[in-house]
């Protein structure tokens, strides 16, 4: 039996393991109990939580909230989205922060919207994902 004759490819190696990997990214309830928390703290008022787990691809949970007025918007954005850097949340984008009347914050796991209360209720995004059959359910 003739051998083959293949020259032995070294395996690359990792400098952190994938379990340091996922230790370093909160779940998706920290990341939600972590934002949760910090629009308490900042005032943010009739806050919704959808759930949408099992419902979603991109996304285990959106979060709807209202600011008084454009300064209060972008306070509470600010405030969320310095916690979630804190935390070692590093992919957050925003969106919206120059006008502050609508402001997204897409941590991965957790999406939250801040509006002011003119520009949520013309969107009304809570009744486009808790209406229909199989709609996500708010918690």
């Amino acid at each position: 039996m003739s051998k083959s004759v293949l020259p032995k490819v070294a395996k690359p190696t990792r400098k952190t393991s994938t379990k340091a990997a996922l230790q370093a990214q909160p779940d998706a309830d920290k990341t939600l109990s972590l934002i949760l928390s910090r629009l308490e703290d900042m005032k943010a008022e009739e806050t919704v939580t959808i759930d949408l787990r099992g419902k979603s691809a991109y996304s285990d949970y959106m979060i709807v909230t209202t600011g008084r007025v454009n300064r209060h918007v972008g306070a509470i954005a600010d405030n969320v989205t310095k916690g979630l850097k804190e935390n070692g949340i590093k992919s957050i984008h925003v969106e919206g922060l120059p006008n502050c009347d609508w402001v997204l914050i897409d941590s991965g796991d957790v999406i939250v919207h801040v509006f002011r209360p003119e520009v949520r209720e013309f969107y009304n995004l809570e009744r486009l994902y808790t209406q229909g059959p199989g709609a996500a359910k708010a918690i």
